[in-house]
């Protein structure tokens, strides 16, 4: 599969015409460079950045070593957060998204929800660059508001919801991670420390001041921290109520954190 993305990549057409043409023989040109990707891959880069693309939740996006490559695993923040948003904040909504990387989430819901705005909060300029451009590519520039800083600090105002894919992979796993990640994805985006929650924990210290009434929280978890983040959740506003959706692995993936009153 991953060799005819590379192929298509380098002879700039579709799945379709590829298949229309499978006799077409490779001129020298085409040929060096679909070696020269090749091997690349078998090098552990991975496709995504070999080819500067990635799909995720239908769209189109680009993306480059700065930036973690979006996981279908993720998709599931951005259903959870539409239909939230559907059901709560249905003429207008405020969407803050934290550690943006290439911007998937906050164009996939700004595309998805056209009445909202979504703050796409980054503290890496790089990640910024690339989460401009897909918001350019997909035409909502005008409500994607790209700020860069550390998690909530540069929100300027409360907004009707809080998600966020963060780093959440513990610092001893790190390294058993398989090369494509490990060598290329940024550890940044990865490590999340010891029990891989101190980016989460500073989060939700943060995150009850910056919710507007029936705001919510959700965050992307790794599949064994669910009761954690709860408890987390818990304790930093106390009163809180948490739901937990699971990936179509049937693995937990998503919390849905709502403060009490």
């Amino acid at each position: 599969m991953e060799a005819e993305v590379l192929l298509r990549h380098v002879l700039g057409i579709g799945r379709a015409d590829l298949y229309a043409d499978l006799r077409r023989v490779l001129d020298k040109v085409e040929w060096a460079a679909f070696s020269r990707f090749i091997q690349r891959r078998l090098d552990w880069e991975p496709a995504a950045y070999i080819t500067g693309h990635k799909e995720f939740y239908g769209l189109d996006l680009h993306v480059a070593p700065p930036v973690l490559i979006p996981r279908p695993e993720t998709e599931l923040l951005v259903e959870s957060a539409i239909e939230i948003a559907g059901k709560l904040f249905p003429i207008s909504c405020l969407i803050a998204d934290i550690g943006t990387g290439c911007g998937g989430v906050a164009v996939a819901l700004a595309a998805n929800l056209p009445y909202s705005t979504v703050y796409a909060i980054d503290i890496s300029s790089a990640a910024l660059d690339i989460a401009s451009v897909n918001c350019r590519t997909h035409g909502v520039q005008e409500r994607v508001i790209l700020l860069q800083g550390d998690l909530l600090d540069p929100l300027p105002q409360s907004v009707h919801m809080i998600v966020a894919n963060l780093p959440y992979v513990r610092e001893s796993e790190v390294g058993q991670l398989s090369p494509e990640i490990s060598s290329y994805e940024p550890q940044v985006a990865l490590d999340g420390g010891v029990d891989g929650l101190d980016v989460i924990k500073r989060l939700l210290s943060q995150a009850k001041g910056k919710l507007l009434g029936t705001g919510l929280v959700l965050l992307e978890i790794g599949h064994d921290q669910a009761r954690a983040v709860c408890a987390l959740a818990d304790e930093s506003m106390p009163g809180s109520s948490s739901s937990v959706a699971t990936d179509l692995s049937g693995l937990d993936r998503v919390v849905t954190i709502m403060p009490g009153c």
